[in-house]
């Protein structure tokens, strides 16, 4: 896909329509189709806060209504409860945000008994993220939630060290990204997603080893490891020393991610960094993702991914585009 076709397809979808004749007669943005699929999934609109920016989706709901999104993606679920990185576990930088949350979490069986049951009266998708520093941690995550009823998928976290490999990644190198997928895809009869790591050489290599292993979606990417130093003490901004790096800073990059992974598979992309306005989250689906992930924007302001659902609808009902499959298909014909 070159660079003119995706900067095309962008000027047509991010036109502003401001005459009154400008909508097609008898339309109304409520026409607009914003529903996709990803895998058996069918999500009304494209838009999904990400794992750990929207908690366990009831500390943001008197803020946002869940049943107007897509979807969301939980905190990650370990095993066991999890306290997480000493504070400060935010700080600000240029155009981004690092955090060292640490990973805290209730744990699965916490999250089922407590958290799950309110969950389960909003209608939308709810994927649970999960993580683990063995295959076996991975596994009894899934194995726990597979009883409950509620998730409607899992994403599986694969930056975390493999402690019996001697800490390297699990996404790190495509043999033990095929070893996890396939570990979890055993466990799980629901469906499953796959957020890729960026520091890899290829991430197109890694995709294509998670599809093959059974993931039915890929989320592109995590965060960046980072660093922020007070130069008046010497000491990191952070209680955790480094932490991950999200927001507008990290767009660029995630993007090329994106279309590189969607270039190599065949599965639904779901893109994830720097999301804050409509015209980024048009610029996710014009490199080819199916759905995005709203991260830091939810810390400056908790209803982004609302907002952003609702102006989509407008923007590409301004375009006289009345579907999002319109999108893909420009991506698919230049691609094929």
């Amino acid at each position: 896909m070159s660079c003119k076709l995706t900067f095309e397809i962008c000027v047509i979808l991010l036109r502003e329509v401001s005459s009154a004749d400008a909508s097609p007669r008898g339309r109304a943005p409520a026409d607009v189709d914003l529903s996709v699929t990803i895998g058996a999934l069918r999500l009304r609109n494209p838009i999904l806060p990400a794992s750990g920016t929207f908690g366990y989706g009831l500390e943001l709901a008197h803020l946002v209504d869940p049943s107007r999104l897509g979807g969301f993606v939980t905190k990650g679920l370990s095993r066991e409860p999890i306290e997480g990185a000493p504070p400060p576990r935010l700080c600000e930088t240029p155009s981004g945000m690092l955090n060292a949350v640490g990973l805290q979490n209730v744990g699965v069986r916490a999250f089922i008994g407590e958290k799950l049951p309110v969950l389960r009266k909003y209608d939308t998708h709810v994927i649970a993220n999960v993580f683990g520093y063995t295959l076996e941690d991975y596994t009894e995550v899934i194995r726990v939630l597979e009883d409950a009823e509620g998730v409607a998928g899992y994403e599986l976290n694969i930056s975390c060290p493999n402690v019996k490999r001697g800490g390297m990644q699990f996404g790190a190198e495509p043999g033990m990204v095929a070893e996890v997928v396939a570990a979890a895809r055993r466990a799980a009869k629901r469906p499953l997603w796959v957020k890729l790591s960026p520091l890899v050489a290829d991430i197109g290599v890694i995709a294509v080893a998670a599809e093959g292993a059974g993931a039915d979606a890929l989320t592109v990417a995590n965060t960046y490891p980072a660093m922020a130093i007070d130069y008046k003490t010497g000491r990191s901004k952070l209680g955790n020393t480094t932490g991950g790096l999200s927001g507008p800073a990290i767009k660029p990059i995630t993007l090329r991610l994106v279309w590189e992974a969607r270039r190599a598979v065949k599965i639904p992309v779901l893109g994830l960094g720097g999301i804050e306005t409509v015209e980024d989250v048009l610029e996710y689906l014009a490199v080819g993702a199916t759905a995005v992930q709203v991260g830091t924007a939810s810390f400056t302001d908790p209803r982004a991914s609302q907002r952003l659902a609702e102006e989509l609808r407008r923007t590409i009902f301004g375009a006289k585009i009345f579907t999002l499959n319109e999108i893909h298909k420009k991506f698919l014909a230049e691609n094929a």
